[in-house]
């Protein structure tokens, strides 16, 4: 026999060694394996903010609006005459009063003109007068046969001119004097100065804004609302929004209703009256629901309903563990869930009142995974509650 075959047998049976051995080896471990004791599965433990209850509950059907908040009254202050600012006695922020001054403009330019009307008048009185004597000398010539009627005609004319550039010039001079009282610059309404548009030293012109005032003990949501919805916003229905910079909601009530739409988007302007608040102010934005229908019905958070596959679902923690259901949904809104006022959704069928249901915030979880609640859930309404069966 050559020497490199007997090498290549040697090597043959080293390796059929080593994997008899290997095998005994990997026999042994799962034999130990099979005789250990089982571990009991884990439960994933939630807190209350991973849960809610579905309960009968009142179901409020809500529009969401938004928009700005505006004044209902406000007012710009403008000159009513072309002059210098001589004093501005307001800024942004100061309080008002209907009727109080807030500045001056320069008068001395209508002063004088106040004085050349008056001094106009004057001489229009003299030559009036001049006319009235006039007339009179030739009606007493004319008694005695001295002139004709003719020339007294004349003198009757000359006194009616006389009277009409006497009344005008009276009316020119009242008008310097208006022109000289509209130098006061006077807040037509009360409440606090939003703007300040010029400054003292400043000419403005004719109608030139000078200040804004407005008054926020009424404040206006206007909101555009979507021609499909409007139909069901009437006059009186209540809302909560929520806005920027209050860390409270503030209650509305549904005041006007524009009827013509806006060119464009044909929406429809919706204006909601606020109740007064601290901390309210123009041009604030806000958003929130406006209340449309209130009825009793089966409900859940619409955080504990999964849409991610073909019909709607939910977990429910049932025995200690998660069961899917399937369910049917109805109408959406907001209603009272574990003591807080959140987003719902009716459920028509798949669940009954005290289910309860994981939130979205709990994650993915199979069917089966078992659970364990920190803290027990909040007790079920005391309203009975149509049974809906589960399928499956």
């Amino acid at each position: 026999m050559k020497r490199w075959m007997k090498w290549t047998l040697a090597l043959v049976a080293v390796a059929l060694v080593v994997a008899l051995g290997a095998r005994i080896v990997k026999g042994r471990r799962l034999q130990a394996a099979a005789n250990a004791p089982v571990a009991a599965p884990q439960s994933l433990e939630l807190g209350p903010a991973d849960v809610g209850t579905a309960r009968v509950a009142p179901l409020a059907r809500t529009l969401a609006v938004s928009g700005g908040l505006k004044a209902v009254t406000s007012a710009v202050v403008k000159a009513r005459i072309a002059s210098e600012v001589k004093t501005l006695t307001v800024r942004e922020g100061d309080a008002v009063k209907a009727g109080q001054v807030v500045g001056q403009l320069d008068t001395v330019e209508f002063e004088w003109r106040v004085k050349q009307a008056e001094q106009t008048a004057l001489a229009a009185r003299t030559q009036l007068d001049i006319a009235k004597r006039a007339l009179a000398n030739n009606r007493a010539l004319v008694e005695q046969g001295f002139i004709s009627a003719t020339g007294l005609e004349t003198s009757v004319s000359t006194e009616a001119g006389a009277a009409a550039s006497y009344q005008a010039a009276l009316a020119a001079a009242e008008l310097a004097r208006k022109s000289r009282a509209d130098s006061q610059l006077i807040a037509p309404i009360g409440g606090i100065v939003s703007q300040r548009f010029v400054q003292p030293g400043e000419r403005v012109g004719v109608e030139a804004k000078v200040i804004e005032i407005v008054d926020l003990s009424r404040i206006e949501l206007e909101a555009a609302v979507a021609p499909e919805d409007v139909g069901a916003v009437q006059i009186g229905q209540t809302a909560r929004l929520n806005v920027d910079g209050l860390a409270e909601p503030a209650t509305a009530t549904v005041a006007r209703i524009n009827p013509s739409t806006q060119a464009g988007t044909r929406a429809v302007l919706v204006y909601l009256a606020l109740q007064p608040q601290p901390g309210l102010r123009q041009g604030l934005f806000a958003r929130g629901q406006i209340e449309l229908q209130r009825r009793d019905a089966l409900v859940a958070p619409v955080a504990s309903v999964r849409v991610d596959q073909a019909r709607p679902y939910v977990l429910a923690v049932q025995g200690g563990q998660v069961r899917q259901r399937t369910v049917e949904l109805g109408a959406r809104g907001t209603a009272l869930i574990d003591g807080r006022s959140e987003p719902a959704v009716e459920l028509l069928s798949g669940a009954t009142a005290g289910d309860v249901l994981l939130r979205a915030s709990a994650g993915a979880l199979r069917d089966g995974t078992a659970v364990k609640l920190s803290a027990p859930a909040a007790a079920p309404a005391a309203t009975p509650a149509p049974t809906a069966s589960a399928p499956g």
